[in-house]
């Protein structure tokens, strides 16, 4: 199966099933003898691990990390680290009653059509699973990212209708996350009741994450199909139940004439604005890089729903099993990380571009 690893100069591929017997990666091009603080990897795995309140999903899994190779006393030494995280809490019987039925909005019938054969439990390989991966990578370069002075902080900014109001490029975190990880309080409360609400219904929503890269140096990216913006885009619409990316002004640019969404420069090379989202010409212009990922509902609902087996034939699916009723809480270190990969990817690339 081919489409399993990202990255040019740092570069993951990762493995596994949602309820195989692990999952896990290899990241080839990591400098050596730097310092990582294993820690803070578990940390990061912690934020995305299921169960970790009452409005995602309950299954429950230690999400606990084992490095295998290309780390000796704490340093990177170089070569490929390989790493895996055991499946704990594996119910393959809860999706017995799917072995020859598609669900409606899922890879079911795609990775049939595809391979001829598919892993039914919890969506095998297509499973959101498969990004705690990600996550162990993107902790990984966030360390490398933040010795280069370069940070990533993503946070929550809408619940199906429930949105943060006034510039989120100015938003200030706070050093607590809540549940549902948006950083103001009140309007997080109000999406925390949404989404119970939402979950006794037997139904999901849907909901956008804010990213905002600050620190990143003037130059990554590069003309004309390895653009920054358009690996970054990759790397997020590659995240399970993203359906939209935009950055800079996004779709709200087409309102604007284009002496109110230039950005001018300035002498010491700072723009005035930042309609660009950090970006120009597919390099970063050295402005801090913002952008939105859109994620849908969960296809999986506590609800029957009409559709078809594996004989094309009209079938009733049973909603039944352990799943998020909004994805977003647990997606906000997933796109961080899939950010980090790509940043400092873009990094070693670009110190090959001049001597």
């Amino acid at each position: 199966m081919a489409g399993n690893s990202i990255g040019h100069t740092f570069k993951l591929t990762t493995f596994g099933e949602s309820h195989g017997e692990a999952i896990g990666g290899i990241l080839d091009g990591a400098p050596s003898n730097f310092k990582l603080d294993l820690e803070a990897v578990q940390l990061e795995l912690d934020r995305r691990k299921p169960g970790q309140s009452d409005i995602v999903t309950q299954r429950k899994e230690s999400d606990t990390v084992r490095f295998l190779s290309g780390i000796f006393e704490g340093k990177t030494t170089g070569s490929p680290i390989g790493f895996v995280i055991e499946n704990e809490n594996q119910k393959s019987k809860d999706y017995s009653h799917i072995k020859d039925v598609y669900r409606p909005s899922h890879a079911d019938l795609t990775y049939d059509k595809k391979y001829g054969h598919r892993d039914y439990r919890g969506g095998g390989r297509s499973s959101a699973r498969e990004t705690a991966s990600r996550v162990v990578a993107g902790a990984i370069a966030k360390q490398f990212l933040q010795h280069l002075g370069v940070t990533i902080n993503a946070f929550v900014s809408q619940v199906g209708t429930i949105k943060l109001a006034g510039d989120l490029t100015k938003i200030a975190l706070p050093k607590q996350e809540n549940d549902v990880r948006c950083p103001d309080s009140k309007v997080a409360q109000e999406m925390i009741a949404y989404i119970k609400a939402i979950r006794k219904e037997g139904d999901t929503v849907g909901g956008v994450v804010f990213a905002r890269i600050t620190g990143a140096p003037m130059g990554l990216g590069a003309p004309v199909f390895d653009k920054l913006h358009a690996d970054l885009g990759k790397a997020m619409l590659s995240i399970n139940a993203v359906k939209g990316f935009e950055y800079g002004s996004g779709f709200s640019g087409v309102e604007m004439k284009g002496s109110q969404h230039n950005d001018i420069i300035q002498p010491d090379g700072t723009t005035l604005t930042n309609n660009s989202g950090g970006i120009q010409g597919g390099i970063s212009n050295g402005e801090p890089i913002y952008f939105r990922v859109a994620f849908k509902p969960v296809a999986t609902i506590m609800q029957d729903q009409d559709s078809v087996n594996s004989k094309m034939e009209k079938v009733n699916v049973e909603g039944k099993g352990r799943h998020d009723p909004c994805v977003v809480p647990r997606a906000v270190p997933i796109v961080e990380a899939m950010a980090a990969l790509t940043i400092f990817d873009h990094y070693l690339r670009n110190k090959m571009t001049q001597i």
